[in-house]
């Protein structure tokens, strides 16, 4: 493709047998657009713009998409609503595109001749439309697809931005090729903001510009009226699309015809498309996706934090604790459980491995913990840890010197967070009021509000701790040493509570030439959300080896000598300077991430790979 050179040309664009200019009918021709993009070929276009496929010289000729301004609307107030449509999408993308892997960047937006151009990223992959012609999704697939695009739209909806378009074809997979642009391979990219609404306080009652895709919008958006439910309406209704094949068909004659939707009784028939062929999916994944698809926003999810919520903690059985008559003498449990909030029970898988990593035995066990709430649908839920007494530390054939001598201790019962801290978690707790230091509400390098926040310092974690205390009225902290790892072994004396070993399918570690970790799966090189995969150890901990490093109260000694026996901290001597982390993280093999491996770091950042659970005593 050719460019024509007039500055003043309202559409430079033509083909390479062009003499004359179609516009303007000159001569001049050129190969870039602004002396830095080359134009390889129209992609597609719409009612306000056309797309074009090109790449950026001044990037290694990277591929870039450019989008041109070229309303087919008539008028001028028309043509000029068209252009500040346009313009907003350009300030949309550089404020989420900058901040967020899954949104693609923009690179550039100017004025040429009567024309707007922006220039985005452009996503190698295929979109979700392309892969469910190949063959429809199965529950598992469903289930990725939610815990990717759940945190990219909390994202979205915290800057007060509605996309109003999510559909199969506004979302890509990153091919390998594309991994290196800040998302990894495998990784869902949300495009196509063109249709997208600034949202405030004020706004979000008001009636705008009618912006939808027939087969995915819900009533209200239909009506000019978008909310955060409306698109998570939108995600639901991707959901099920996916997960049936069935996509809405426009007749010759311009009808409609959509088989997974009851218009007269408003109901959407997936439940009954997949008994038609012999799928069911699990119940609570149905619960969440019909309440998605509920017709009045009131009825639906409000955010998509909610949304995770229930996917992540389905709705457990509360235990309410025993009535105690002003006569009786209490027991230390009945105060324990009068001190906190009701307790209730969850399930959980435990698996163990052979020294191969192949499964062995998978038991379904049941814990007990609380939810302590923190507003909003936010809570941290804390486990219920037993008193009792282990061997810490690791014998001469495994470890390093530090992790020796090793001795028995005693420890107490107290409860413990379930999961790291997430980035939601920890971004209620940022608001609340300052007790020591200030805290940056989004220190995190991978983002996602079900992933754990980490790049946070021992004392950034101290003053969580001490503002979660204001707040409850209960005395969180962060763990002992002994605590940690008595919490992480739960019964067990192997180097991983799995067993002898530990592969991709169980933890999110770095790569290993030791261990089976590379045997399965894959080296994900970044966090993943808290639970990913769905097996604890026998206390019901989740994520205790690797994800991220997690800070314990201790200061760093150089090994076991005198330490105590009782469970508590050890304060006695140590360097102050620095403080225990435990557990490994992502990006560290294997042999850092058993439940003996010990490390440190200053206190004050250092390495900002850090994140952290809280403890709390009866």
């Amino acid at each position: 493709m050719q460019l024509c050179q007039n500055p003043n040309c309202s559409n430079p664009f033509n083909s390479d047998g062009n003499k004359f200019c179609i516009s303007c009918g000159q001569s001049n021709f050129g190969k870039l657009l602004r002396n830095r993009f080359r134009v390889l070929r129209l992609l597609g276009e719409g009612g306000f713009s056309r797309t074009y496929e090109s790449e950026d010289v001044d990037r290694l000729n990277a591929p870039c998409v450019i989008k041109q301004f070229f309303p087919q609307v008539q008028g001028t107030s028309e043509r000029t609503k068209a252009a500040e449509l346009f313009k907003e999408e350009a300030f949309r993308l550089y404020e989420l595109g900058e901040n967020h892997p899954s949104i693609p960047r923009l690179l550039a937006y100017f004025e040429q001749g009567s024309c707007l151009y922006l220039v985005q990223e452009f996503i190698q992959g295929q979109t979700l439309l392309r892969e469910l012609q190949q063959q429809a999704f199965n529950e598992q697939q469903i289930w990725d697809l939610l815990t990717d695009l759940l945190p990219v739209l909390e994202f979205v909806h915290s800057h007060n931005v509605i996309h109003r378009d999510i559909k199969p074809e506004n979302i890509i997979r990153r091919s390998p090729q594309s991994s290196g642009s800040g998302g990894a391979s495998g990784d869902l990219v949300l495009i196509d903001f063109g249709g997208a609404k600034q949202v405030t306080q004020s706004s979000i009652s008001r009636q705008t510009t009618v912006i939808y895709t027939i087969g995915y919008a819900p009533t209200e958006q239909m009506a000019g009226f978008a909310y955060q439910a409306s698109d998570l309406y939108s995600l639901g209704v991707t959901c099920i699309r996916l997960l049936t094949q069935c996509l809405p068909v426009i007749d010759p004659d311009g009808q409609i015809h959509d088989c997974l939707y009851d218009a007269m009784s408003g109901e959407w028939l997936w439940r009954q498309r997949l008994l038609e062929k012999g799928v069911t999916v699990n119940e609570n994944l149905g619960q969440v996706l019909d309440k998605l698809l509920k017709h009045l926003p009131k009825e639906r999810y409000q955010s998509a934090a909610e949304v995770l919520k229930d996917l992540y903690f389905p709705r457990f059985t509360v235990l309410q604790p025993p009535l105690l008559s002003q006569y009786d003498s209490p027991t230390r449990s009945q105060k324990i459980t009068s001190a906190f909030p009701a307790l209730q029970s969850f399930e959980f898988d435990v698996v163990t491995v052979n020294n191969r990593g192949r499964e062995i035995s998978r038991q379904l066990q049941t814990a007990n913990f609380y939810a302590e709430d923190l507003g909003h649908g936010v809570m941290i839920e804390m486990v219920a840890i037993p008193d009792g007494t282990f061997l810490m530390g690791s014998s001469v054939d495994e470890g390093d010197a530090d992790e020796r001598p090793q001795h028995n201790v005693t420890v107490e019962a107290f409860f413990m967070g379930r999961f790291p801290i997430t980035q939601t978690q920890w971004r209620s707790v940022a608001a609340l009021p300052k007790v020591k230091q200030s805290l940056n509400p989004n220190p995190s390098k991978f983002k996602g509000i079900n992933r754990p926040v980490e790049n946070v310092s021992w004392h950034e974690a101290v003053e969580f701790c001490a503002r979660l205390s204001e707040k409850t009225g209960r005395s969180y902290r962060l763990p002992s040493e002994a605590e940690w790892e008595y919490a992480c072994r739960a019964g067990t004396t192997t180097p991983f509570h799995f067993g002898e070993t530990i592969t991709a399918d169980l933890a999110n570690c770095g790569e290993s030439e030791i261990h089976a970790f590379d045997s399965k799966g894959k080296y994900r090189k970044e966090t993943t959300p808290v639970g990913s995969f769905h097996v604890a150890n026998a206390f019901g901990l989740y994520d205790m080896h690797g994800l991220v490093w997690e800070w314990c109260a201790d200061p760093w000694h150089k090994n076991y000598d005198g330490a105590p026996n009782n469970g508590t901290v050890w304060e006695i001597g140590g360097d102050h300077n620095r403080r225990v982390l435990r557990g490994g993280s992502w990006s560290f093999s294997p042999v850092l991430c058993r439940s003996g491996s010990r490390s440190w770091n200053e206190s004050d950042g250092g390495l900002r790979i850090c994140g952290f659970r809280v403890v709390v005593t009866y």
